[in-house]
């Protein structure tokens, strides 16, 4: 999963930052609590602000390889170009100077949204239901259709 490098999860309870693994990211993405891996809490996202950023990341996924065949195709158009005559070596070279340094501009910023900390809540006893009360939730909802 490259779209999600840099992402890391902060426990409220241990106040431990750690990598989230990707089974922790989907957990996250449909809002399931997982367990924290230092103080075995289970933790989920509550800051609605950081689960929209969080869901964004699908956005970013696209833009390197659009920036790689972008990046490819003004080269190429920049020396057909000059081999053409349109325009001189030197103007080819700015061309495509220009279109590198936006190219790594673009993906520094890309690597810069994609870098975020989450602050995870630890899910109160409460919230939590065991097996057996979901079970018998699943069940009764079963016996009803």
């Amino acid at each position: 999963m490259t779209a999600a490098i840099g992402i890391k999860g902060h426990c409220a309870h241990c106040d431990i930052t750690f990598e989230l693994k990707p089974w922790q990211m989907n957990a996250i993405a449909i809002q399931e609590p997982f367990d924290c891996p230092y103080c075995q809490r289970i933790l989920h996202l509550s800051c609605p602000r950081q689960l929209r950023r969080f869901k964004a990341l699908d956005h970013w996924a696209l833009v390197r390889p659009g920036m790689i065949v972008l990046t490819c195709a003004t080269l190429i158009a920049a020396l057909v170009a000059q081999w053409v005559g349109f325009i001189g070596l030197i103007e080819q070279l700015n061309l495509s100077l220009a279109v590198v340094l936006v190219h790594f501009l673009v993906l520094r910023y890309v690597r810069h949204r994609q870098r975020m900390i989450l602050a995870l809540q630890v899910v109160s006893p409460a919230q939590v239901l065991p097996i057996e009360q979901l079970a018998r939730i699943a069940c009764a909802r079963l016996s009803q259709h």
